[in-house]
Protein backbone atom coordinates (compact mmCIF):
# COMPACT_ATOMS: atom_id res chain seq x y z
CA UNK A 1 0.00 0.00 0.00
CA UNK A 2 1.62 3.09 -0.98
CA UNK A 3 1.29 6.77 1.18
CA UNK A 4 0.18 9.70 -0.75
CA UNK A 5 3.18 12.15 -1.25
CA UNK A 6 3.47 14.96 1.83
CA UNK A 7 2.59 18.34 0.74
CA UNK A 8 5.02 20.49 -0.18
CA UNK A 9 5.52 23.95 -0.58
CA UNK A 10 3.99 25.17 -4.12
CA UNK A 11 6.84 27.53 -5.21
CA UNK A 12 9.60 24.57 -4.79
CA UNK A 13 7.37 22.50 -6.99
CA UNK A 14 9.75 22.81 -9.84
CA UNK A 15 12.51 21.70 -7.87
CA UNK A 16 10.53 18.80 -5.60
CA UNK A 17 11.59 14.86 -5.51
CA UNK A 18 9.66 12.85 -7.75
CA UNK A 19 6.49 11.45 -5.67
CA UNK A 20 8.42 8.18 -5.63
CA UNK A 21 10.93 9.85 -3.53
CA UNK A 22 8.65 11.52 -1.58
CA UNK A 23 7.04 8.29 -0.37
CA UNK A 24 9.94 7.15 1.22
CA UNK A 25 9.27 9.63 3.27
CA UNK A 26 12.82 10.56 4.75
CA UNK A 27 13.34 13.99 3.30
CA UNK A 28 13.71 17.26 4.84
CA UNK A 29 13.56 20.75 3.02
CA UNK A 30 16.60 23.05 4.09
CA UNK A 31 15.97 26.21 5.02
CA UNK A 32 17.67 27.57 1.78
CA UNK A 33 18.84 25.43 -2.00
CA UNK A 34 21.90 24.03 -1.65
CA UNK A 35 24.88 24.82 -4.59
CA UNK A 36 25.25 21.58 -6.59
CA UNK A 37 28.55 20.92 -8.17
CA UNK A 38 28.62 24.11 -10.76
CA UNK A 39 27.54 26.03 -7.74
CA UNK A 40 23.89 26.64 -9.48
CA UNK A 41 21.23 26.46 -6.83
CA UNK A 42 19.68 22.83 -6.37
CA UNK A 43 17.06 20.77 -4.99
CA UNK A 44 16.68 22.50 -1.14
CA UNK A 45 15.80 18.56 0.06
CA UNK A 46 18.22 16.71 1.42
CA UNK A 47 17.56 12.49 2.83
CA UNK A 48 18.03 12.68 6.16
CA UNK A 49 19.41 9.83 8.49
CA UNK A 50 18.48 7.77 10.87
CA UNK A 51 20.62 9.57 13.62
CA UNK A 52 20.25 12.80 12.54
CA UNK A 53 16.31 12.21 12.93
CA UNK A 54 16.35 10.85 15.90
CA UNK A 55 18.65 13.26 17.03
CA UNK A 56 15.98 16.25 15.55
CA UNK A 57 13.57 14.12 17.29
CA UNK A 58 15.16 14.28 21.00
CA UNK A 59 15.25 10.56 21.49
CA UNK A 60 19.37 10.85 21.44
CA UNK A 61 21.75 13.51 22.20
CA UNK A 62 24.23 14.86 20.28
CA UNK A 63 27.36 12.87 21.64
CA UNK A 64 25.39 9.79 20.97
CA UNK A 65 25.41 10.76 17.64
CA UNK A 66 28.90 11.58 17.33
CA UNK A 67 29.23 7.57 18.93
CA UNK A 68 27.39 6.30 15.92
CA UNK A 69 29.02 8.73 13.41
CA UNK A 70 32.34 7.89 14.79
CA UNK A 71 30.83 3.94 14.46
CA UNK A 72 29.95 4.56 10.94
CA UNK A 73 33.30 6.01 10.04
CA UNK A 74 35.23 3.13 11.10
CA UNK A 75 33.22 0.46 9.94
CA UNK A 76 33.74 1.95 6.31
CA UNK A 77 37.44 2.78 7.04
CA UNK A 78 37.59 -1.13 8.10
CA UNK A 79 36.01 -2.41 4.27
CA UNK A 80 32.96 -3.94 6.16
CA UNK A 81 30.33 -2.52 3.92
CA UNK A 82 28.83 -5.49 1.93
CA UNK A 83 28.43 -3.18 -1.06
CA UNK A 84 32.10 -1.75 -0.70
CA UNK A 85 35.01 -3.25 -2.83
CA UNK A 86 38.75 -2.15 -3.38
CA UNK A 87 40.55 0.04 -5.89
CA UNK A 88 41.20 -2.75 -8.60
CA UNK A 89 44.21 -0.46 -9.76
CA UNK A 90 45.79 -1.45 -6.47
CA UNK A 91 45.41 -5.14 -7.23
CA UNK A 92 48.63 -6.64 -7.04
CA UNK A 93 49.55 -8.68 -10.31
CA UNK A 94 48.62 -12.33 -9.91
CA UNK A 95 47.42 -12.49 -6.54
CA UNK A 96 44.39 -13.49 -5.62
CA UNK A 97 43.36 -11.56 -2.27
CA UNK A 98 44.66 -8.07 -1.73
CA UNK A 99 45.95 -8.14 1.67
CA UNK A 100 44.29 -5.00 4.04
CA UNK A 101 46.53 -2.09 4.58
CA UNK A 102 47.35 -1.26 8.05
CA UNK A 103 44.52 1.58 8.55
CA UNK A 104 41.83 -0.95 7.51
CA UNK A 105 43.46 -3.96 10.04
CA UNK A 106 43.32 -0.56 12.92
CA UNK A 107 39.75 0.11 12.22
CA UNK A 108 38.61 -3.39 12.34
CA UNK A 109 39.93 -3.97 15.43
CA UNK A 110 38.28 -1.06 16.91
CA UNK A 111 35.53 -1.71 15.20
CA UNK A 112 35.36 -5.68 16.89
CA UNK A 113 36.48 -3.90 20.61
CA UNK A 114 33.05 -1.43 19.59
CA UNK A 115 31.27 -4.40 19.24
CA UNK A 116 32.67 -6.49 22.38
CA UNK A 117 31.49 -3.88 24.33
CA UNK A 118 28.12 -3.77 23.01
CA UNK A 119 27.81 -7.82 23.92
CA UNK A 120 29.43 -8.98 20.33
CA UNK A 121 28.23 -9.44 17.02
CA UNK A 122 25.22 -11.59 17.40
CA UNK A 123 24.18 -9.59 20.46
CA UNK A 124 20.71 -7.12 20.35
CA UNK A 125 22.89 -4.27 20.54
CA UNK A 126 25.67 -5.33 18.31
CA UNK A 127 23.46 -6.91 15.33
CA UNK A 128 21.24 -3.49 15.16
CA UNK A 129 24.60 -1.23 15.22
CA UNK A 130 26.01 -3.86 12.50
CA UNK A 131 23.95 -2.82 9.93
CA UNK A 132 21.90 0.22 11.04
CA UNK A 133 24.79 2.33 11.77
CA UNK A 134 27.77 -0.21 9.97
CA UNK A 135 25.32 -0.83 6.67
CA UNK A 136 23.30 1.85 6.49
CA UNK A 137 19.71 -0.21 6.59
CA UNK A 138 16.95 1.56 7.78
CA UNK A 139 15.70 1.09 11.94
CA UNK A 140 12.53 -0.72 10.13
CA UNK A 141 14.65 -2.76 7.44
CA UNK A 142 16.90 -4.24 10.24
CA UNK A 143 13.95 -5.16 12.26
CA UNK A 144 12.05 -6.58 9.64
CA UNK A 145 14.54 -8.21 7.67
CA UNK A 146 16.94 -9.01 10.41
CA UNK A 147 15.98 -8.11 13.77
CA UNK A 148 17.76 -9.93 16.51
CA UNK A 149 18.16 -14.06 15.71
CA UNK A 150 15.75 -13.56 13.03
CA UNK A 151 13.11 -12.53 14.81
CA UNK A 152 10.93 -9.57 13.67
CA UNK A 153 11.02 -6.59 16.13
CA UNK A 154 8.74 -4.05 16.88
CA UNK A 155 10.26 -0.35 15.87
CA UNK A 156 9.84 0.66 19.48
CA UNK A 157 11.82 -2.39 20.07
CA UNK A 158 14.75 -2.33 17.29
CA UNK A 159 14.44 2.28 18.26
CA UNK A 160 15.02 1.40 21.97
CA UNK A 161 17.82 -0.83 21.04
CA UNK A 162 19.51 1.46 19.16
CA UNK A 163 19.35 4.11 21.68
CA UNK A 164 21.28 1.73 23.81
CA UNK A 165 23.66 0.73 22.32
CA UNK A 166 24.43 4.25 21.57
CA UNK A 167 24.74 5.15 24.91
CA UNK A 168 27.20 2.27 25.28
CA UNK A 169 29.14 3.08 22.48
CA UNK A 170 29.28 7.33 24.01
CA UNK A 171 30.47 5.96 27.15
CA UNK A 172 33.04 3.36 25.25
CA UNK A 173 34.17 6.25 22.95
CA UNK A 174 34.45 8.57 26.42
CA UNK A 175 32.11 11.27 24.32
Amino acid sequence: MTRPPKSRPPRLEALAPTPERWSKGDLALLPRAIADEHGRPARPYRAEDTLARMQRQGTITGEMRQAGDDFHALFMLAQLHPLGSPDLRRVPQGVRELPASAHTEEARRKVWAALKALGGAASPAGACVWHVLGCGWTLKEWSLRAGWNGRVLTPETASGILIAALGALRAFYGL
